[in-house]
């Protein structure tokens, strides 16, 4: 795999995204913004310790938007010759001629463009072979397997390697690109005990420098730990117990909180933050800061994918909600102000409480610690949450047994503002970087 694909093609894209605003430009549209992405990756599976797939992937697509007296057409093209994105541009123009007006439509303002483009280390481009990427695979079942006898079978470890680029640039005179690199490796494997219990579970690491993963053997014997903790799993009695998210599945809790102060959920009504701006929502205690600039974040940028300046702020200070997540589309539909996620949000840290996951676990007297949800129990216009789990029972600040095919359920309102500690180990794979959150109480329904 070519280590300098990626950032070789950036010049070509950037002249082929400014072709295409040229072309709109001539059709006297008022408006237009295109952007092209382009992906190259290598990954590499096994199953025990066998290479089962090798694939190479190498894609990618201009999209052009134009606006006409505030009417909106797209079209794509995967063909970058003059022709076809003129071609394209020609679709966009004839679409926004029969589609119905929406004042809402258009850029960003031309103010909010991002004007500073420092180097957010984003791209670290390595020649990587599929023989070197199988070795990972195989290093990391072969520790998993030979962790302990009863680790009997593996689903398999996958191996990637993946850059992109991407270019944005509208009629404002906005025209901008950037690399990125990213690296991962993961295992799954099966164990069974002598009651004939069989249970899977996995781990994996991921980084934007090859050299920086966790070696193969230690995610193989952490998914084989994984596993094997979680072998004569019980049901619990149905009652209400507090909880305490591990840090992978607390990422997925404040997922939640993503999507209901999100502008289009907004402007929907169908959010349970409805008129929450600058309402309390968590303890006093409790915030998210937002670093969009992390040097080497695995959601860093300098703009969003309008081309607005993404910029530090809180998303939640001493409880309080302080911004919403709002693009042009969904600021002009609530009558505020854009703040730059168009694309997502951008390296959420969550205020911790000094306390390690462990030490939040001793510090229960009964209690549950969550592993795994499944099951999509979410309602965002309500914030009714009720969803499968799985984890660990605990009395007397120790782990007693492994938990599964229970129900946990509660309200995401009340689970926020009842949040009694974060654990200072954060989940570091992830754009939302929290450590475990323990609540005080959620209803367990078991047997």
């Amino acid at each position: 795999m070519s280590a300098n694909f990626i950032d070789g093609e950036l010049p070509a894209l950037q002249d082929a995204v400014a072709m295409a605003l040229e072309f709109a430009q001539g059709l006297g549209v008022n408006a237009a913004e295109v952007a092209i992405s382009k992906q190259q990756g290598l990954s590499v599976s096994s199953r025990l310790q066998e290479v089962e797939t090798v694939e190479f992937n190498k894609d990618g697509a201009l999209g052009i938007t134009v606006y006409r007296d505030g009417c909106k057409g797209n079209s794509s093209t995967s063909d970058l010759s003059a022709d076809a994105i003129r071609e394209a541009v020609r679709a966009a123009d004839s679409i926004a001629r029969y589609t119905s007006e929406d004042p809402a439509s258009g850029l960003a303002e031309k103010s909010l463009m991002a004007t500073e483009f420092p180097d957010l280390q984003l791209y670290h481009p390595r020649h990587t072979t599929p023989e070197e990427l199988a070795q990972l695979a195989i290093a990391a079942e072969a520790a998993a397997l030979g962790r302990d006898k009863r680790i009997t079978n593996s689903d398999g470890a996958s191996a990637n390697a993946h850059n992109s680029v991407r270019v944005y640039g509208n009629s404002h005179g906005f025209l901008q690109g950037y690399c990125s690199s990213r690296y991962s490796l993961s295992c799954v494997v099966i164990g069974s005990d002598d009651n004939g219990d069989m249970q899977r579970d996995y781990d994996y690491t991921v980084a934007r420098q090859f050299d920086a993963m966790l070696a193969a053997d230690k995610v193989g014997i952490s998914a084989a730990d994984k596993t094997l903790s979680r072998l004569g799993g019980r049901k619990l009695a149905t009652g209400s117990l507090p909880v305490l998210f591990a840090a992978d599945v607390a990422t997925g809790l404040l997922g939640h909180l993503v999507s209901a102060i999100s502008g289009s959920t907004l402007y929907r009504k169908s959010s349970f933050l409805l008129d929450a701006l600058g309402q309390p929502i968590f303890p006093a205690w409790f915030a998210i800061h937002e670093q969009p600039k992390l040097l080497g974040g695995f959601a860093s940028a300098n703009y969003d994918s309008e081309g607005v300046a993404t910029r530090d702020r809180f998303i939640v200070e001493q409880g309080v909600l302080q911004s919403y997540l709002l693009t042009s589309y969904s600021a002009r539909k609530l009558g505020m102000q854009n703040t730059g996620h168009a694309g997502g949000i951008y390296n959420w840290t969550v205020t911790d409480s000094g306390k390690s996951f462990q030490e939040l676990i001793s510090s229960m007297d009964k209690g549950l610690v969550v592993t795994e949800v499944m099951g999509q129990g979410v309602n965002t216009v309500t914030g009714d949450y009720s969803r499968g789990a799985a984890g660990f029972y605990v009395e007397n600040g120790e782990i007693c047994y492994p938990v599964e095919e229970i129900t946990i359920a509660g309200n995401l309102r009340d689970m926020f503002r009842n949040i009694q500690a974060v654990a200072n180990d954060r989940e570091m794979r992830s754009s939302i970087r929290t450590g475990a959150i323990l609540l005080d109480s959620m209803k367990i329904a078991g047997s």
